[in-house]
C-alpha cells in the first residue's frame, strides 16, 4: 500500500467515525447512556487542543496505553475538585507509560482559564462537539428546563462549548491499552460521584500488569 493510499484510508476512517458519532442519539437521562465496555475496541475520534488544533486519537496507531477522563467542564465545581485530587496521581500514571487525557465540553480557549486550580497543567482537550463522548457512549442531552436553570446559575453551556447541542458527558474514566482495546471502564450518572485518585491509580496498575 502506498503512502497516499494509506493517507486516504485514514481520512476515510476518520470521516466514517465522525459520521457515526454525529448519528449517535444522546439520551435525555444520564442513567440511560450505554458506554463502551472492557474488551471493546476504543473508537478513533478528533478533539481539539488548547490552541484549537486537531488532536486525533487513533486506536489503531497506539504506541502507549492511554487513560481518558471525561469531565463536564471547568465551570463544574465537582470537576474542579476531581481534577485537583489527581495532581499527584497524574505524574505516576505518566511514569507508568500512560498518556493521560482530560476531555470536556469547554471550547479550547476556556480549557485552562475556566479552572479554579491555576497550577493544573494537565493535557486538557476540547470535546465541544461531543465526538469523543458520543463515540464512547457517555453523552447525554440536557432538557430545556435544565439548560435554563444552569443559565440562571451563570452557566451558559452554549457559551462555554460554542455549540447548541446541550449535551454533556457522564463523568467517566477509560483505560485503553496500546493495542487499542479498553481494559478499564468506569462511569456514574450522578455527576457528584467521581472515581478517586487511588482507585484510578490501582486500575491503571492492574491494566498495566503491575
Amino acid at each position: 500500500m502506498t503512502r497516499s493510499m494509506a493517507s486516504c484510508l485514514s481520512t476515510l476512517l476518520t470521516l466514517l467515525i465522525a459520521a457515526t458519532a454525529a448519528a449517535y442519539t444522546a439520551p435525555s437521562d444520564p442513567a440511560q447512556v450505554k458506554p463502551l465496555k472492557v474488551g471493546d475496541r476504543a473508537p478513533t475520534f478528533t478533539v481539539r487542543t488548547t490552541k484549537g488544533d486537531n488532536y486525533v486519537f487513533d486506536a489503531a496507531k497506539r504506541t502507549q496505553p492511554a487513560l481518558l477522563i471525561f469531565y463536564r467542564g471547568g465551570w463544574c465545581p465537582y470537576c474542579n475538585t476531581h481534577l485537583a485530587s489527581l495532581r499527584t496521581t497524574e505524574p505516576q500514571l505518566i511514569a507508568m507509560g500512560y498518556e493521560v487525557l482530560f476531555m470536556s465540553t469547554d471550547r479550547p480557549e476556556l480549557l485552562y482559564s475556566s479552572l479554579k486550580e491555576p497550577d493544573i497543567h494537565y493535557t486538557l482537550l476540547s470535546d465541544a462537539k461531543m465526538q469523543a463522548a458520543r463515540a464512547f457512549g457517555v453523552a447525554f442531552r440536557l432538557d430545556d428546563a435544565t439548560v435554563a436553570r444552569y443559565k440562571s446559575f451563570g452557566i451558559d453551556l452554549e457559551a462555554t462549548s460554542g455549540e447548541t447541542h446541550h449535551e454533556l458527558p457522564v463523568p467517566s474514566v477509560f483505560i485503553v491499552d496500546k493495542t487499542g482495546v479498553i481494559r478499564f471502564a468506569h462511569w456514574n450518572p450522578d455527576f457528584k460521584v467521581r472515581l478517586g485518585a487511588d482507585e484510578i491509580l490501582a486500575a491503571a496498575r492492574t491494566a498495566a500488569g503491575k
